[in-house]
């Protein structure tokens, strides 16, 4: 059973193996549904890790 993770931009869940894309920040692996949620959180990855705010990327 794959591992389930939230997309950090969207909030859509995921299995991880079946990420689309993948960033690193602060040492850290992130996961995405989209390469446009990637391009987002590549922007501002700070808009969403501090505080969690989520925002429709499709």
């Amino acid at each position: 059973m794959a591992e389930k993770v939230k997309d950090p931009v969207c909030g859509v869940e995921i299995d991880k193996d079946e990420a689309v894309a993948t960033s690193e920040h602060m040492g850290r692996t992130y996961y995405f549904c989209s390469t446009t949620c990637k391009e987002s959180f590549d922007k501002e990855p700070m808009k969403y890790v501090q505080s969690g705010k989520r925002g429709c990327c499709h």
